[in-house]
């Protein structure tokens, strides 16, 4: 039996958003000490789950954990990867990747979720738009979905990362929101009605800067009275860690 270890996020074609990810991998599998190859869902050719697969079998990997870097188990992409490896599909939504030439075991991970390294990254990322905590909401804001069972699985991570948030940044309260469905603006409205005295602070939660981050979020909140950065996740520690814990937990469960 041979381990390795190949880890899935989205893809862009902004090459500072591959490289962020590539550098965030490759961190964290030194401690690793097993192949680790880093893929993309879509995008970055050459450079496909497909791809991953192969390059490590051909390294002689007989037992393959497979780990998606994304945000929330909420994220259509999780369930339609885990369903191209074999998985059941978490709902009546079925994936169009087909299914994927795998020789090796198939241990499919968890992706980020709730975890107090994410919460820490993000209080980081907004500490210099925090001029009194006690008298500001922090708005998670996210991709989502409308589908319900992953609207569900978002809405859940959102609601424990957003308290873990609050509790570690001493906020008065938290929010959230979802992209899809276009939840943003009126979830901010209605807080400036509900506590018209608290400034609000708009936490992004996207992997690496992007369209989302520098476009869509500011489009949808345009007009409206907030604080905002832009910062996403990458580059952090945490991220790095985060992945080192996933692999070194399914190393040693071995």
């Amino acid at each position: 039996m041979k381990p390795g270890i190949l880890v899935i996020s989205h893809g862009s074609r902004e090459a500072e958003w591959v490289r962020l990810v590539d550098q965030a991998v490759e961190a964290a599998a030194a401690s690793a000490r097993v192949p680790v190859y880093s893929s993309f869902l879509e995008i970055v050719e050459g450079r496909l789950i497909q791809d991953g697969i192969d390059a490590l079998e051909q390294q002689g990997v007989t037992d393959l954990f497979v780990l998606p870097l994304f945000i929330s188990s909420g994220s259509t992409h999780v369930d339609e990867i885990g369903q191209a490896f074999g998985l059941p599909p978490a709902a009546e939504l079925e994936g169009d990747l087909g299914t994927f030439r795998v020789n090796a075991k198939v241990h499919y991970g968890m992706p980020i979720d709730d975890d107090p390294d994410i919460a820490e990254l993000l209080l980081s990322n907004i500490k210099p738009l925090s001029i009194d905590p006690e008298a500001e909401t922090v708005m998670l804001i996210a991709h989502g979905s409308k589908e319900k069972v992953f609207h569900e699985r978002w809405q859940h991570g959102l609601n424990q990362l957003g308290e873990r948030l609050r509790k570690l940044g001493g906020f008065a309260h938290f929010a959230t929101a979802m992209l899809l469905p276009d939840q943003a603006a009126d979830h901010l409205r209605a807080l400036q009605e509900e506590r018209p005295d608290e400034a609000v602070i708009v936490v992004p939660l996207f992997l690496s800067k992007g369209y989302f981050t520098n476009t869509v979020i500011p489009s949808r909140l345009r007009g409206l009275d907030y604080r905002y950065n832009g910062q996403a996740m990458l580059p952090h520690p945490a991220i790095e860690r985060w992945l080192e814990r996933r692999m070194t937990a399914w190393l040693q469960a071995k």
